[in-house]
């Protein structure tokens, strides 16, 4: 965090310029020497043991001691740098393309004379600005760095982290059909159901017309996919090979097939449904019904 303090003609002014969030520098610290504690103590017994079967156990202290201070070392610096280390990778394509164009630059310009370098530099810039299929891939990664950040701006604002002031990993970005996907690794303190309640606000931020997320795979709830929506392909024309085999002046229900499929040309079949087939009696439907006895005779097992 870096302050500075500009005086004015009416007044002083404080001026703030926030790179990493205070209450994320103050965990970081207090990880730092957990980390820088329990790494020693892990590396300072082990070595021990191993040292004392080879020398005396009084030497073998002397030797496990640095061995430990050097790797709680190395893991209190990786905990500490942790949050520069993840604000870099946010601002990497940034960062990257900077210094390749800077770099290129500074040779055209040393190499090359100024008509050149200025001609080389309107094709670079001209030809993608002119040509609509390279507009639309510069166009489609371009945005994909611009949603990376505007996700990182909704769990800063309001998307609850955790405690420790932690955002969630924003890993790569690719342009889809309809808009661009992400992948983000949660941290503690966040969940799939409370992010589908912020679907509505992140479109809003991301500059989109909806916005998706689900769990990416089914190993780990805290790997998630953001689909950011901007356009609906599902609307455009699409052409098809029967456009060419259909008159549009017949009225639609007019129209017939025009060609006969092969092999199914049965000239005597007629449309008139088949007659009924007489089944055969058997012999035992030529029998007549037994008689029946009449409603007034006597029923003989009433008298048995």
């Amino acid at each position: 965090m870096s302050k500075s303090t500009r005086g004015s003609g009416f007044g002083r002014r404080s001026g703030t310029v926030t790179v990493i969030e205070q209450q994320v520098h103050r965990s970081s610290q207090r990880n730092a020497r957990f980390a820088f504690v329990i790494t020693a103590v892990v590396v300072f017994l082990v070595a021990l043991v191993v040292a004392k079967e080879h020398m005396h156990p009084l030497l073998a202290v002397f030797v496990a001691a640095p061995l430990a201070f050097v790797a709680g070392a190395l893991a209190w610096v990786l905990v500490r740098i942790w949050p520069v280390l993840r604000l870099l990778w946010w601002w990497t394509p940034e960062i990257a393309v900077t210094t390749f164009f800077a770099w290129s630059w500074t040779v055209l310009a040393a190499n090359t004379p100024a008509p050149v370098t200025l001609t080389i530099l309107a094709v670079l810039v001209g030809v993608p600005s002119a040509v609509t299929p390279i507009r639309r891939r510069v166009a489609a990664i371009t945005w994909c760095v611009i949603v990376r950040h505007r996700l990182r701006v909704c769990f800063a604002q309001f998307i609850v982290a955790n405690k420790s002031g932690s955002l969630p990993l924003i890993l790569g970005a690719v342009p889809t059909p309809v808009g661009e996907r992400v992948w983000v690794m949660l941290r503690p303190g966040l969940s799939l159901s409370y992010l589908t309640q912020q679907l509505d606000k992140i479109a809003v931020a991301c500059h989109a017309t909806s916005a998706l997320v689900e769990q990416s795979g089914s190993g780990d709830s805290a790997f998630v996919r953001f689909d950011i929506k901007r356009r609906e392909v599902l609307t455009a024309t699409v052409n098809s090979p029967l456009v060419d085999l259909i008159d549009p002046a017949i009225p639609v229900a007019d129209k017939r097939p025009a060609t006969v499929v092969p092999g199914l040309d049965l000239p005597d079949v007629t449309d008139e449904p088949p007659a009924a087939v007489k089944t055969p009696r058997s012999a035992d439907s030529k029998k007549p019904a037994p008689a029946t006895a009449s409603a007034d005779a006597d029923d003989m097992s009433d008298w048995i």
